[in-house]
């Protein structure tokens, strides 16, 4: 089919064999499929594009949406009642509490005359929910057209495999088809196909080359990729609008828009800014590599202690615990560097990423920077929870454990420092890498 090559670019083998699954109209098609693939990998697109193009009967329900059973079931219904009720507005909703019910109902609603004679397919986004339902849930659906009686296919879409699925008790194996993720080839071909009428396809096709060269290493999602591509292309049109330079000076928009595309690979799929705030700041004649807003630790909030906790945790975990005497003691003499400097700490602290410190040492630390004395209290371990929450601190080690528990600091030097700057604490002099 020429127009279904046009619209799906890049699946033709699954196209085929969805094709080839699903038969002619009257044929009994295959009972269950089951689609899984990475995000963004096309396989909602594909199937609704198929079924659609193809103009068969087909229900689509998202299990995020359908969180509960009779949610679920009374969504498929009533769409299914949509479908063959003659007239619109003309059918009535449908209730239903289980899946015997679902079955009996189900076998009602397609003896309709536009829905007795064809396949109908049932088609279940996110079904990977579908395990947390009812333990008979996903063996009724596989074995839908079994327990009916009548000409369905329900497909299943999931970005896990289906032995994660399969019940221990065993059920009936649906056919799987596997969607790969798009090679660097496979999206440059769908990214150009996107290109606007006001510019060459050529024109466009380098744009995406750029693009590509810069976030393809970070960054292999289709639905970002074509985000970011709408977001930072103005931009690269910038000296051809201005008239400064031609659609085929590659050298002079790259130069153009690298600055810019480096700072949005710092942000990608983070959305901290909205795309009319990127702009705008695209548009300003600031310096990009200056541009405010685009990095976390502006956007964090926290309480005056809750800084110096995180803080105290940040110097636990880059520097070695025998040098707390030396930077939190006021009389601690005179003690130079290379007296402790061993051989397997030539390495800095930095570069070997953060160790894990009790409480103990921490609320010692805590003590000592912060100028008026502060309680143990509840108040500051809930708050220490809190920077656990917020995964600025990670948890190291089991709940029970005797010796109390033990954190790890998983914030960066930048943030750290920017969060330092907002109590006028100076880090760097108590971090021992920098002595």
């Amino acid at each position: 089919m020429p127009h279904l090559e046009n619209v799906v670019l890049c699946r033709e083998s699954q196209v085929s064999t969805l094709q080839s699954l699903f038969g002619e109209r009257h044929h009994f098609s295959f009972p269950s499929i089951f689609i899984y693939g990475h995000t963004a990998s096309g396989k909602t697109y594909v199937t609704q594009t198929l079924l659609k193009t193809l103009e068969l009967p087909h229900v689509f329900v998202n299990c995020v949406e359908c969180f509960t059973l009779r949610l679920l079931l009374e969504q498929i219904l009533n769409r299914l009642n949509y479908l063959s009720s003659s007239e619109e507005g003309c059918s009535t909703e449908i209730t239903c509490d289980t899946f015997n019910d679902f079955v009996r109902l189900f076998k009602q609603v397609t003896n309709a005359k536009n829905l007795k004679d064809q396949t109908v397919y049932i088609v279940l986004d996110k079904a990977e929910y579908l395990r947390d339902m009812e333990a008979n849930i996903l063996p009724g659906f596989l074995r839908l057209q079994e327990l009916t009686d009548r000409n369905v296919t329900v497909i299943f879409l999931s970005e896990i495999i289906w032995e994660k699925f399969r019940p221990n008790t065993g059920c009936f194996e649906p056919f799987v088809l596997y969607f790969p993720d798009y090679s660097i080839g496979n999206l440059q071909k769908i990214l150009s196909h996107d290109h606007p009428p006001e510019y060459s396809a050529d024109f466009y096709a380098a744009y995406i080359n750029i693009l590509l060269g810069v976030f393809y290493t970070v960054c292999r999602d289709l639905k970002e990729l074509r985000h970011l591509a709408v977001l930072n292309f103005p931009k690269y049109c910038e000296p051809v609008v201005k008239g400064e330079a031609s659609e085929r000076d590659t050298r002079k928009l790259w130069r153009n828009i690298e600055p810019h595309l480096k700072k949005a690979m710092q942000t990608v799929y983070l959305r901290e800014i909205s795309s009319s705030q990127w702009e705008k700041l695209q548009q300003d004649d600031q310096d990009p590599g200056q541009l405010e807003g685009l990095s976390a630790y502006t956007h964090v909030e926290l309480p005056y202690y809750s800084k110096f906790i995180l803080i105290a945790a940040y110097l636990a975990s880059y520097n070695p615990s025998r040098t707390d005497k030396r930077f939190f003691l006021k009389h601690h003499g005179k003690i130079k560097k290379t007296n402790f400097l061993k051989k397997h700490e030539k390495t800095s602290n930095h570069l070997l990423g953060p160790k894990p410190f009790p409480l103990d040492r921490l609320l010692a630390i805590l003590y000592s920077i912060v100028d008026s004395r502060v309680a143990p209290t509840a108040n500051i371990f809930s708050q220490i929870t809190s920077l656990v929450t917020l995964q600025l601190l990670t948890l190291v080690g089991h709940d029970d454990q005797l010796d109390g528990p033990k954190y790890k600091c998983t914030v960066s030097l930048d943030f750290i420092r920017a969060i330092a700057r907002t109590v006028n604490f100076d880090i760097i002099k108590y971090l021992y890498d920098f002595l």
